[in-house]
């Protein structure tokens, strides 16, 4: 297995930072897309992603269709979703549709030990 993906979809540029420290400590590289069109651009043209931490209220295209659009498309099927969200309500809504839902603030570690154990379970 090749080096492991990480999609960080989060408008706020400190959080999306910290989100991607996080994961590169548990052993990812990471690309961050701070609007909910440049997410898409990228798992659309990108190599897709083993896991995308995806906040829900985002600019010009809400965290909803983008999730929409990884779980509709094939090339992304394998593709882990970490809803990272203030809304809680929007979470309960969508947590089926995610493997995790954490609701903000998260905290470093948990984000960081969460998506390792994600990929490890992840089936071959």
């Amino acid at each position: 297995m090749g080096k492991l993906r990480a999609l960080i979809v989060e408008d706020d540029r400190d959080l999306a930072q910290l989100f991607s420290m996080a994961l590169k400590e548990a052993g990812f590289e990471t690309e961050i897309a701070y609007t909910g069109d440049s997410a898409i651009e990228q798992l659309q043209t990108g190599e897709p992603p083993d896991v995308v931490v995806l906040d829900l209220y985002l600019p010009h295209v809400g965290g909803k269709e983008v999730l929409d659009r990884i779980r509709s498309d094939a090339r992304l099927e394998g593709t882990q979703v970490i809803i990272a969200t203030a809304g809680v309500r929007a979470a309960e809504l969508l947590h089926d549709q995610a493997e995790i839902v954490l609701v903000k603030p998260v905290d470093f570690t948990q984000l960081r030990d969460l998506a390792a154990r994600l990929v490890r379970q992840k089936p071959s």
